[in-house]
């Protein structure tokens, strides 16, 4: 029983471990990053990723039980609420921005269609 209490522990310390890894890493790509939507995005997804991490390793500790089943459902709710509100700041900043070609090519309506039938 001692072994599989020490496998769990280290199991749930390794996801950690990597939780707070993935979220160092995003700190660092939206530090390097100049453009909003590209931080947004390093953010974003370094988020969903750690934070599932982070939660998965307090679940493989604590083991299963009530507390458990709550961090899954805090999990589940950060999944839907997250790429959401990513998704609406960044429709707003692309409406609101005035300056978008300084940032990135808008194409015309004639070069879109050439790009959709060259892949």
């Amino acid at each position: 029983m001692e072994t599989l209490n020490l496998i769990r522990l280290i199991a749930g310390c390794l996801f950690i471990t990597l939780g707070i890894i993935g979220f160092l890493v995003e700190v660092l790509g939206v530090y390097r990053l100049h453009y909003t939507l590209d931080r947004m995005h390093f953010a974003g997804s370094g988020d969903t990723l750690a934070f599932a991490e982070i939660i998965l390793g307090a679940v493989i500790i604590n083991g299963i039980n009530f507390t458990s089943a709550k961090l899954v459902l805090v999990l589940i709710f950060f999944w839907f609420a997250s790429p959401v509100s990513s998704h609406l700041i960044s429709r707003l900043i692309n409406y609101t921005e005035e300056d978008k070609e300084a940032h990135f090519h808008v194409c015309d309506e004639e070069e879109s269609k050439e790009l959709i039938d060259t892949k």
